[in-house]
């Protein structure tokens, strides 16, 4: 008596590697921009669904820069064993991942649209484009500091450009925002500075090294902090001198911490900065 063999029945498809997606898109940092921008946008008085449709088009932005980010450096990543990186290690798809990345960057273009023409101009080209043109080659160069400047220094203007008057932020939101970007980038690339030198990628902190980047970063966050209490007109209140000494230390933790810890505390110190900004009103 012969038996049927019964066919295998394909198992229900895998879930949606969205773990492996949002880290892929450097999900902390583009989440940490994200909320710097809507407190902004909490600040500058726009309407609501204004402030969404804000921080929607800079979100969006943000992942498209990690994905590309990580699509271009999947042959660096792989050759230096990066198994923090799901397109390296195999568990994110390389096709699904540049599909995200495309339907993220018709989201930033129609949301920036939506947001009025001057939104739209700064955000794709200065603060968005600056991502990318750091992805395309500036991170290798002298002037790796130069796209973090441009971005976080325009972050404030991406907000206020969208709102009624549709005018550049103070000079000093500015100033304040490049100290942030430029300690940031110094911060966040301390980790990979060994692999990074392997692959050929000498931005500057390689060219300072890592003692003075610190040093550099650790001047630059309390910097933009200082800024951020004295730029508002008027006296700064009594409790924003508590909040900077809690600056202060965080800045210090840079110097003496390793990993990703010194690039948290300046995520922390970034949006410590836009808390005093909306409190003070």
């Amino acid at each position: 008596m012969t038996t049927r063999a019964v066919p295998n029945r394909p198992g229900p498809p895998p879930p949606p590697p969205l773990p492996a997606l949002l880290a892929a898109a450097h999900g902390g940092p583009a989440l940490a921009v994200t909320a710097v921008t809507g407190l902004l946008a909490v600040r500058g008085g726009l309407r609501p669904l204004d402030a969404v449709v804000v921080t929607a088009a800079v979100f969006t932005g943000q992942l498209t820069i990690g994905w590309g980010n990580d699509l271009l450096d999947l042959r660096r990543d792989r050759a230096v064993g990066r198994t923090d990186k799901p397109l390296a290690v195999g568990s994110l798809p390389v096709g699904l991942a540049a599909r995200a990345l495309a339907v993220a960057a018709s989201a930033c273009l129609l949301l920036s649209a939506l947001a009025g023409w001057r939104f739209a101009l700064v955000n794709a080209t200065l603060a968005t484009g600056a991502g990318h043109a750091y992805n395309l080659g500036l991170k290798a160069t002298a002037w790796s500091w130069a796209p973090y400047a441009c971005a976080f220094g325009t972050l404030p203007s991406v907000v206020t450009l969208a709102g009624p008057a549709g005018s550049w932020a103070p000079l000093w939101t500015t100033g304040a925002g490049v100290a942030l970007g430029v300690g940031a980038h110094l911060l966040n690339t301390l980790p990979d500075l060994a692999d990074d030198e392997r692959t050929g990628v000498r931005g500057l902190p390689h060219r300072i090294g890592e003692r003075r980047s610190r040093v550099l970063a650790a001047v630059l966050l309390p910097a933009a902090s200082l800024l951020t209490v004295l730029g508002p007109a008027g006296r700064p209140p009594a409790w924003a001198w508590t909040v900077l000494a809690l600056v202060v230390v965080l800045a210090a933790l840079t110097l003496v911490t390793r990993g990703r810890t010194p690039f948290r505390a300046a995520v922390t110190i970034a949006l410590v900065d836009v808390a005093l900004l909306v409190a003070a009103g």
